[in-house]
């Protein structure tokens, strides 16, 4: 980098292309698992029948897509604008809690299935999702307004970061780690109950999903609450969407394989203890 630059400036200049290479490494990622999982995922559009839970699927799988768009324009178009930063950095936040929902969105439902479609469960979920999807979209916004975007002042550094007033930032990982813990417990109550009654494959395979999905977004949670407190410039915000695009990336591909499996039973004529009926259990889609 050229001399005469404050440490400071530095410093952001460095952070910047940290979040660069992390992001561009997810668009990697992300391209990737989509190019493996094609073939299922072609398989399920054209054979499945159109439902909630398969608009659903297809509004989680591809969000992400606009999100890395948008976030590599950001990145790799060089812009002084501090004003256009901060407006597509707030399209991104859209794009990002769009695809949180709906990711959340199916484990709500598997949950809600496992517990039998009991309605007090399903409105104490709904009721705390709902709580933590208007907290965070009140901090989120309240924080990226009060907090100006900067440039890097090194020629050759594309890119914007907040670097100050960015602190309230975790408190949306905090409430989804919450979210997560709440429901997490759900299940894990739901599997000691039918630990001896429960032997549908379908069963088993809902209950191991649900606890990979939870336990990956509580390690993310505590990591972003993390550098969201402790790291400066653009550090602070490099893992908050990967974090995103995993929880999209696990929520799209345990529902194909919870899709394929629900065929295979039901093509032996299999019973199963857990009617996968559109919304309001996990959402037989075929």
């Amino acid at each position: 980098m050229q001399t005469g630059h404050s440490a400071a400036d530095i410093a952001a200049a460095r952070s910047l292309q940290t979040y660069t290479y992390i992001y561009t490494s997810a668009a990697t990622f992300w391209t990737y698992d989509y190019a493996c999982s094609l073939h299922q995922e072609l398989t399920f559009l054209i054979q499945s029948r159109w439902t909630k839970v398969k608009g659903l699927y297809i509004l989680t799988r591809y969000t992400p897509f606009l999100l890395f768009v948008a976030h590599l324009y950001l990145n790799f178009v060089p812009d002084d604008n501090p004003n256009m930063c901060q407006t597509i950095n707030n399209i991104c936040s859209c794009f990002s809690l769009i695809s949180v929902i709906c990711a959340e969105c199916f484990f709500i439902i598997r949950t809600y299935a496992l517990w039998n479609n009991n309605k007090f469960v399903l409105a104490a979920m709904v009721i705390g999702f709902l709580a933590v999807i208007i907290a965070s979209v009140g901090v989120l916004f309240t924080a990226t307004a009060q907090a100006p975007f900067d440039t890097s002042t090194i020629l050759g550094i594309t890119g914007c970061y907040q670097s100050a007033g960015t602190d309230e930032l975790f408190v949306p990982f905090i409430l989804l780690f919450a979210l997560e813990l709440g429901l997490i417990s759900l299940t894990l109550v739901r599997a000691i109950q039918s630990w001896q009654i429960a032997r549908s494959p379908l069963y088993s395979v809902l209950l191991k999903h649900n606890i990979f999905y939870y336990a990956c977004g509580l390690l993310f949670s505590m990591v972003n609450i993390f550098t969201s407190l402790l790291l400066q410039y653009a550090y602070n915000g490099m893992l908050q969407d990967f974090q995103i695009i995993i929880l999209a990336i696990l929520a799209t591909r345990m529902h194909l394989h919870l899709w394929h499996i629900d065929r295979q039973i039901h093509s032996s004529d299999a019973n199963t203890l857990i009617p996968l009926t559109d919304v309001s259990s996990v959402g037989r889609t075929g």
